[in-house]
């Protein structure tokens, strides 16, 4: 039987959510990958065990992570039943709807009707009678954005929700959607979107400044840009890798020999620094405290690992934000 580690709280700092309550991790786990049954469960399960005992105590979901969908939530809700029931209350738990689920006009985007009957399928695939957060994963140009933010509202209401958030979201529709869960009375608590040291739209297009505006936290995926910054990619394409397999997120026509060169240059300001690339890259984007936590994916317990030893240098001198921004833009 898994027993948590006495002093899984010593070292991993603890970010407010925007004006809210609600501390989350400083590195929190996405099961967006490495949750399906192509995995082996024994690992899944190490994953988390090694997560939790280093402080990482926030899990996020989607309804259609796996592969195949709706996987890796019941994965999950297999592990919180092994490993981690004891330890419910000392987790925040999130998972969101907006892409396609299933088929036919009501399994995907954002009406009424396909969020609530998705959180429903949710928490029965997890196990759950709530989540502590639930997004609207993407924005719907066809549904009027009052209906969407309505759902997340409801499901608070209804208990099956504690908190609300949205991903995906530009500037513009998160001033709009905070609003008008403001007006609900159900604060908007976080938004979750993409960003790292070679995506910076959150800076460019004002998703942070909205954000800082409005007083609501951040939790972006992708720091490590599809495994880029990992230094996976530092003598180009190795096999296995999700470039080799020219998945959808990540091909090889991306890792140029311009982008191999930028990396190797990022490499060394994170051995400057005492640092892997990784670490670099996630101590990249939670400098300065504008973002709330960063989501980290893992194949092993040994790369959650790797990742949590961001925390130990999260500080920056204005010579290496230069040069960092220099490598970048070069």
């Amino acid at each position: 039987m898994y027993t948590a580690h006495p002093d899984r709280y010593a070292d991993m700092p603890y970010r407010r959510s925007g004006r809210s309550g609600l501390k989350l991790p400083a590195l929190s786990l996405g099961l967006w990958h490495n949750f399906g049954p192509d995995r082996p469960v024994t690992t899944q399960r190490a994953i988390l065990r090694r997560a939790f005992d280093l402080g990482v105590t926030h899990f996020d979901l989607a309804n259609n992570y796996g592969p195949p969908p709706g996987a890796a939530e019941s994965a999950f809700g297999e592990a919180l039943r092994a490993d981690f029931a004891a330890y419910r209350d000392e987790l925040v738990i999130s998972t969101k709807a907006g892409y396609l689920m299933w088929p036919g006009p009501y399994g995907e985007w954002g009406s009424r009707k396909y969020l609530l009957s998705s959180l429903d399928q949710s928490l029965t695939r997890m196990g759950l009678d709530h989540v502590d957060i639930f997004y609207s994963h993407r924005p719907d140009p066809a549904t009027p954005l009052e209906e969407t933010m309505g759902a997340l509202h409801s499901a608070v209401q209804q208990g099956k929700a504690l908190y609300v958030g949205i991903s995906n979201y530009s500037a513009e529709q998160t001033r709009e959607a905070a609003r008008i869960l403001g007006e609900l009375g159900t604060p908007l608590l976080i938004h979750q979107p993409r960003y790292s040291m070679l995506d910076r739209r959150p800076e460019t297009e004002g998703l942070l400044d909205a954000l800082d505006e409005l007083q609501v936290g951040s939790i972006v995926f992708s720091p490590l840009e599809q495994g880029l910054l990992t230094g996976r990619y530092l003598d180009g394409i190795p096999e296995g890798s999700r470039a080799a397999s020219d998945s959808p997120f990540l091909n090889s026509d991306a890792v140029t020999a311009d982008l191999v060169g930028q990396l190797r240059d990022l490499d060394e300001v994170a051995k400057g620094r005492g640092q892997t690339l990784a670490q670099l890259a996630l101590s990249w984007v939670l400098r300065g405290g504008r973002v709330t936590s960063a989501l980290i994916g893992a194949s092993g317990p040994q790369q959650v690992e790797d990742c949590v030893g961001a925390i130990g240098n999260l500080d920056f001198d204005a010579e290496e934000l230069v040069r960092i921004d220099a490598i970048v833009n070069r």
